[in-house]
Order: C-alpha cells, then sequence, then structure tokens
C-alpha cells in the first residue's frame, strides 16, 4: 500500500538540470555543490517519499504557539529534529493532526530543501500544490529550487560564489554556526575538480533503492555496490556479473517501478 506523500518519484534528468542551470546562468558544479549540502544530492527516500526536515519553530510562528508540546511539533526555537528520514514524515504527521496547511509549511522538501512556507517564490499557487510537485519528481524539485532562488534574489550571489550571502539568504543568519558557506565551498571545489554526477547511473541507483536493492550511496557512479544491486534486481537473487549501466537499464528499473506504482494508495493524513 503506497504511504501518503510517496508518488512517482523520478530521478533528475540531464534536461531537468540543463533547465535549472540556463535560467540560473551557472554550470553543473554549482547545482551540485547546494544539492550536496542539503541533501547529499538525493531528493527522495527508498521508500519514494521526498526528503523532508520538519521545522518545529515554524509550525510555531505559523500557528502562534497554539499547539506548543514537549517540543516535538511546535516550539518557538529551532530543533527537535531526530533523526533524518523517515522519522521526520512521523513528526510532520503530528503536526498535520493540529493544521494541516500549516504543518505542510514547516516542512522542507525535496533535494533543495525548500520550505513549504516558500511555496510562492518557488512557483506554486499553495503548499499542496508545491508538495504534489514534490513528490512527482526531481526535476520538479530542482525547478522549484531555481525558481526560489530567483524570486529570492540568490542567482547572482551562486553565480559569484559568493558564499556567504548565499548561504545567508538559503540557510538563514545562523548559517555560520554550521559552517554552511564553508560547505559550499568547499563542494563547489570538489564538483569543478572532478566530474558531476552520472545521471544515467544516478537513476539506476536511485530506482534499485526503490526496488529494494540497496546500491550503496546515490552518487551517479557505478560501484561495486550499485552493481552488485543490480545483478540482484536483473537475477532476483543471482548475481549475473553485470558491468555497466545505459539508458535501456534504467529503462527497465522503471518499468518495473511503474508495475509496482499500481498498488492502492492509503488514505491522506
Amino acid at each position: 500500500m503506497r504511504l501518503p506523500f510517496q508518488g512517482p518519484a523520478w530521478a533528475l534528468s540531464a534536461d531537468g538540470l540543463a533547465a535549472v542551470t540556463d535560467a540560473l546562468g551557472v554550470h553543473p558544479p554549482e547545482i551540485w555543490a547546494v544539492l550536496s549540502v542539503e541533501t547529499s544530492g538525493c531528493g527522495y527516500l527508498p521508500d519514494r517519499r521526498p526528503q523532508i526536515l520538519y521545522e518545529r519553530h515554524v509550525f510555531h510562528r505559523l500557528t502562534r504557539g497554539r499547539f506548543d508540546d514537549d517540543g516535538e511539533i511546535s516550539a518557538p526555537i529551532p530543533g527537535g529534529y531526530g533523526a533524518r528520514g523517515a522519522h521526520q514524515y512521523l513528526r510532520l504527521a503530528a503536526a498535520i493532526e493540529k493544521d494541516r496547511a500549516a504543518a505542510l509549511q514547516s516542512a522542507s522538501w525535496g533535494i533543495g530543501q525548500i520550505m513549504g512556507a516558500n511555496h510562492l517564490l518557488a512557483g506554486f499557487q499553495d503548499v499542496e500544490e508545491m508538495v504534489a510537485a514534490m513528490g512527482e519528481s526531481e526535476d520538479r524539485q530542482i525547478a522549484a529550487m531555481s525558481s526560489f532562488l530567483q524570486g529570492a534574489g540568490l542567482g547572482a550571489p551562486l553565480l559569484a560564489h559568493d558564499w556567504a550571502t548565499f548561504a545567508r539568504g538559503y540557510n538563514g543568519p545562523n548559517y555560520a554556526t554550521n559552517r554552511y558557506d564553508v560547505r559550499l565551498k568547499q563542494a563547489f571545489r570538489k564538483y569543478s575538480a572532478g566530474p558531476s554526477p552520472d545521471l544515467t547511473i544516478r537513476a539506476a541507483q536511485l530506482y534499485l533503492a526503490y526496488l529494494g536493492f540497496p546500491p550503496g550511496r546515490i552518487d551517479g557512479v557505478a560501484g561495486t555496490r550499485t552493481l552488485a544491486a543490480l545483478a540482484q534486481f536483473q537475477s532476483q537473487g543471482e548475481p549475473t556479473g553485470v558491468k555497466t549501466i545505459d539508458a535501456p537499464t534504467v529503462a527497465r528499473l522503471a518499468s518495473a517501478l511503474t508495475t509496482q506504482a499500481k498498488e492502492p494508495v492509503s488514505p491522506r493524513w
């Protein structure tokens, strides 16, 4: 049975990435620097729900503290995050029981971790429209990030590699606490010095993860774990010695996902 917020969750495409670099006037290393710092460069969990981080202080602000509790879902200061991943959806679910619209606005969504409260800057009329788009594909996630960057005036500092200014606008005034600007600079150097993730391999990794064959990091590199996961998928548990990942391979994985996605959807929170 499908989970709430679980969508097709298609992987980032070359066209999706090119649309963003063209719109912002930057190159792939700038984009990958931001994505790697925000989500390690992956917009979805293995269960095909978007990556989120629930922010209790935003929920507190939007609901004027009406639901302040022990700090799990509503509090005047940031924190109380707990583990990343599925745990964030437990926190979100608890907040949705109090106020759905405020809860969805209180989470950051997708590969670029855009706050639901910023749905207008991200190009959406309301937060429900934004959340639906986050479940569709990383192309839509990264397009939302691009719209936000343009609307917030952050395209110029990204292009200029002014990491402190970019970090202040994207991560908030306390960005230095987590060395956000430093991590951006380091990530940009990494991707400038070497190749960007191979999008074909990366798509295969993401789809293998969805199908229950863990490929290791979603990094666009066909390492030992990725090739083993692919071999297990192709033979349903008996390695075949596959050595390459190409477009037909990704198409077969996508077809398997389409079949899997025909299961009924569970009720919304």
